[in-house]
């Protein structure tokens, strides 16, 4: 397979990416959301709009930054993965992360 090939596209939408962004950090800036996925700090504003109108992300402004909060019983929006909530992916990514993260540290 050829390596462009192999990165052209992921499993994940920019969605849920900046879902897991904000998973790892409830209080991550957009600014750093759009370098970790890959956007334009725009996009990642509109992906976050996209998910707090959604009901899956609620934001709290506190002082000069916002500090998320995800409704992770909220189904998946797909009818193939409807039966799943999101917490359940997130819990599955972030057990890899926090795997990765002692595998670099020993």
């Amino acid at each position: 397979m050829k390596e462009s090939t192999a990165a052209s596209w992921t499993f994940l939408t920019n969605h849920g990416h900046v879902l897991l962004c904000i998973h790892r950090d409830p209080g991550i800036r957009l600014r750093d959301i759009a370098l970790q996925v890959g956007v334009t700090e725009r996009a990642a504003q509109k992906i976050v709009a996209d998910l707090a109108e959604a009901g899956y992300v609620q934001v709290k402004r506190i002082g000069r930054r916002n500090q998320y909060t995800i409704e992770d019983s909220r189904p998946l929006r797909h009818p193939l993965e409807a039966t799943h909530q999101v917490g359940e992916l997130l819990e599955v990514l972030a057990a890899e992360t926090t795997l990765e993260l002692a595998s670099r540290t020993a």
